[in-house]
């Protein structure tokens, strides 16, 4: 019975190897690649792209560095380019929470974080320190100081936040965003 076992399997490999030396490509002589290969292989890095999936929940904020809100979602045109920012603005967790459209090229996205001082500054919690220790000019990408970068900024794949030139008062008053059926 084991000699069976034995012959059985051998003769099974054999199958299995002409099978597998059958599936070979034969030789050509034109060394280009083939346009599925040219196709998957085009772009292999990514260096200094943003990921759209890390986009969403980016906080948001004005001139003042006071919090206004965050990105609930980016909507694109049919031709991939995004159009319009979908901000969450107010409520708790998510609860009473007013979205607001807003265009996407109106973001200025900041890639440093603020330095914050710590305590003694003053501030309440969930806002920015006082535009003397922070960010200046952040809505213009021109001067930035008392900034720390982050060791990983330029791998992180997405901005530290945003700057809309608006007070969470205004987006409140702005319609609601209502996504169609």
């Amino acid at each position: 019975m084991l000699m069976k076992s034995i012959a059985a399997g051998l003769a099974g490999t054999a199958l299995l190897a002409t099978v597998a030396f059958a599936q070979n490509p034969t030789a050509t002589t034109d060394k280009s690649p083939t346009a599925a290969t040219t196709a998957t292989t085009t772009t292999t890095t990514a260096s200094g792209e943003w990921r759209a999936s890390k986009m969403a929940g980016l906080k948001i904020y004005n001139d003042a560095n006071e919090n206004i809100g965050s990105i609930n979602d980016l909507l694109m045109d049919k031709s991939g380019a995004v159009k319009i920012a979908v901000i969450g603005v107010g409520g708790f967790l998510g609860m009473g929470e007013h979205l607001v459209a807003v265009p996407y090229e109106k973001l200025k996205f900041v890639n440093e974080a603020v330095a914050y001082s710590g305590a003694g500054t003053g501030t309440a919690p969930g806002t920015r320190p006082p535009a003397a220790t922070t960010t200046t000019g952040a809505a213009t990408g021109t001067e930035k100081t008392a900034t720390t970068p982050t060791a990983s900024s330029g791998s992180k794949w997405y901005p530290d936040h945003a700057v809309f030139n608006a007070t969470k008062d205004e987006l409140k008053n702005m319609p609601e965003f209502k996504y169609s059926e």
